[in-house]
């Protein structure tokens, strides 16, 4: 690989995605691998350490995560699996119709969905999330509402607590997309925060429908507390690195599986 903004941030995907894959990586194995120094892999490693996505260790670093309370920045999580979530954003983009009113949760998914909402009129859209807020100021459509609810930040940028809950319980939304950190058997939609747990469900409540926005990686992690069961999602939209065994939970529990194809898969396919 080449120097520059874009392959760095590529390379960095790479070392994050084989640290939560095996638990650690070392420089040299990431050298031969990435066919670029030993300085160049080091850097990367500092950026990823410093975005709280690995630990660094002698020799390489080590991955982070697992526990149920973990927590990243928004800056963190917006490195991981990019490629999935513009998949996923573009599809659930499709769900929405002109002049309806949305909500829209915190997260980094949603956030990228917000960004593919740019050409549509006419839309009400409340969020919880200051990211998506500002993405959604930003766009030219002189006829969009943004409602932003207030609340108590957390470290992904939502507005959660009292506040938030108690604007939430009084609307009525068409659609309720929704971003999670964690999706299981059993546990359903999970997050790692006990707070936006109760804001996300005042809002999964003022909505009509629910969308559950997921990439792959999601599948099998449990966070601290539940948003919702996977039988409350009316459809889930994920990508097609997710697993047969998920999918068969997922179309057996929730009303409609949709899968995003991701850029590489097509490029494959095109091969």
């Amino acid at each position: 690989m080449q120097g520059g903004f874009v392959l760095a941030r590529q390379r960095q995907a790479v070392i994050l995605e084989e640290a939560r894959r095996t638990g650690a990586v070392r420089v040299s194995d990431l050298v031969t691998r990435l066919g670029v120094s030993d300085m160049t892999v080091r850097r990367d490693l500092d950026v990823l350490a410093s975005r709280g996505l690995v630990e660094k260790v002698y020799g390489g670093a080590t991955s982070i995560g697992g526990k149920s309370t973990d927590e990243p920045g928004f800056e963190a999580k917006s490195v991981r699996q990019r490629a999935q979530k513009e998949a996923i954003a573009a599809l659930a983009a499709g769900l929405v119709r002109p002049g309806t009113a949305i909500g829209i949760s915190a997260g980094t998914t949603t956030w990228t969905l917000a960004r593919a909402l740019d050409e549509l009129p006419g839309l009400t859209i409340v969020t919880n999330s200051i990211q998506v807020a500002d993405v959604l100021r930003g766009a030219n459509q002189p006829d969009r509402t943004v409602v932003l609810t207030g609340g108590v930040r957390t470290p992904s940028d939502a507005l959660v607590g009292p506040v938030a809950v108690q604007s939430l319980r009084s609307l009525h939304l068409d659609v309720v997309f929704l971003g999670v950190h964690g999706m299981a058997d059993g546990a359903g939609f999970t997050t790692p925060n006990l707070t936006e747990s109760e804001t996300d469900r005042a809002l999964v409540e003022a909505g009509r429908k629910l969308v559950v926005l997921a990439d792959h990686t999601k599948w099998g992690i449990v966070g601290i507390s539940t948003i919702a069961g996977l039988e409350e999602a009316d459809v889930v939209v994920s990508d097609d690195g997710l697993s047969d065994n998920a999918r068969e939970t997922l179309t057996g529990q929730a009303g409609e599986l949709m899968i995003a194809e991701t850029a590489e898969t097509a490029e494959a396919e095109e091969a």
